[in-house]
């Protein structure tokens, strides 16, 4: 089964949940196992990939509150999307923006429900991991000084309002389906949307107190690197298992995934170590991360030496961004939520236009296989998840700010940290 084939199907779903597709209606143990792995390996990356990836990059008085928050977005989110999330991102399309209201906590869908060859309960939770992981990833722009209860509400409405739409254009039936746009795994709707969130509510809150005058040293690198680990670990449930099906195509994704996770890292390495002659065990870390995210929307269309390409490069310009961008422009983005998932996965998005195979997946080619319209195609809908991401977070924050009384814990409690002051607990305890 084809990704755009399972595209098409996926857009079907609602208006035909309890009816066998044609040719693609019968279920299939094999792929049904295999997808319930790959969702239980996407579920790991939060709450324990990313949380300790996170938290460790975090000081070390506000790792706790680091990796509260992001199990908190694990947990709202998975409450958000099946009560009314994946209506909105699957549900019958509406002017190919949205969807419609029709599967509220997931009416019309039960166990005999089938999309594609897997259960349609299976494809749902499928995408539920992907919504929680891209809501914890904005966090990484705003740790250390972000309010809990702001952070709360700030996920329940964005990922209503951000999320669900976009995973709709793309996934859903929407309009970027029908021009064309490929993204196997989340370029836009993953990466770059959570990017630009994270850069616009970091610019709102504001920078930390001593940014740029004082170290703020990681509270462990150790953790950094096991989440690291962890994460890499889950990608391959997140990409091969995007193929819906236990195939070719998936194995062809899985192999490009850890491909280009290697380069990145190895090109994060060589950049950093010529660049201050030290190759330190974070930029490996964050140079995998970084290839991670540039393959992701081409997993499934991508050759491997072309994964090579995209994973080398998104281990320098990874760099480049949390080195020299950042500090050019003046904004406090943590942890490079958007230097490295913003700025790799515009690179990893672009790049599908590039490089996409149609000796993989038929019919998806890019620019160096015939068909440059897929490049325009690709630049299209980057910046329109750029723009939306961009407007609408921000038109969110807004209001959220005047509900819980400000963004931004107070000055006191970012000084003791968020740890002892909001959760009355503490990471480590040290005599």
């Amino acid at each position: 089964m084809k990704p755009r084939d399972i595209l098409t199907a996926t857009a079907m779903v609602p208006l035909f949940s309890n009816v066998a597709f044609a040719g693609e209606g019968v279920l299939d143990s094999g792929d049904t196992a295999w997808v319930l792995v790959a969702t239980a390996l996407v579920m790991m990356m939060t709450p324990a990939g990313l949380a300790l990836f996170y938290g460790g990059m975090s000081r070390s008085k506000n790792l706790l509150n680091t990796i509260a928050m992001t199990v908190v977005a694990y947990c709202l989110t998975s409450v958000v999307w099946v009560v009314w999330g994946y209506a909105i991102a699957f549900g019958p399309d509406l002017y190919g923006l949205v969807g419609t209201l029709d599967h509220l906590f997931l009416r019309g869908i039960d166990q005999n429900s089938v999309t594609g060859t897997i259960p349609t309960l299976v494809f749902v939770i499928f995408q539920m991991t992907f919504a929680c992981i891209t809501a914890a990833l904005v966090l990484g722009a705003v740790v250390d000084r972000m309010k809990f209860s702001a952070w709360i509400l700030f996920t329940l409405v964005w990922i209503t309002v951000v999320y669900a739409p976009v995973a709709h254009w793309v996934w859903g039936g929407g309009w970027m389906h029908a021009m064309g746009a490929l993204d196997f795994a989340g370029g836009n709707v993953v990466h770059i949307n959570a990017g630009v969130a994270g850069l616009v509510l970091s610019m709102v809150v504001g920078k930390r107190l001593g940014y740029g005058t004082e170290a703020m040293i990681p509270s462990s690198i150790a953790l950094t690197s096991l989440g690291a680990a962890l994460l890499w670990f889950g990608w391959f449930g997140f990409n091969a298992g995007s193929q819906l099906a236990a195939d070719g195509i998936a194995g062809s994704a899985f192999l490009v995934t850890n491909t280009s996770a290697a380069a990145g890292g190895l090109g994060w390495m060589a950049f950093e170590w010529y660049h201050s002659d030290r190759p330190t065990l974070l930029g490996i870390a964050s140079g995998v991360i970084a290839g991670l995210v540039a393959i992701t929307p081409g997993a499934g269309f991508v050759n491997l030496p072309c994964s090579l390409i995209m994973g080398l490069v998104s281990g320098c310009i990874g760099y480049f961004s949390v080195g020299f961008l950042k500090k050019k422009l003046g904004y406090d983005d943590s942890l490079d939520a958007f230097g490295v998932h913003g700025v790799c996965g515009i690179w990893g998005a672009l790049a599908t236009g590039l490089f996409a195979d149609p000796s993989i997946t038929p019919g998806a080619a890019g620019l160096f296989f015939g068909n440059p319209g897929q490049l325009w195609i690709q630049f299209v809908s980057v910046v329109a998840t750029v723009a939306y991401s961009a407007v609408v977070t921000l038109a969110v924050i807004v209001p959220i700010g005047y509900v819980t009384s400000g963004l931004r814990v107070d000055k006191d409690d970012e000084i003791t940290g968020l740890d002892s002051s909001i959760h009355g607990e503490r990471a480590f305890e040290l005599f």
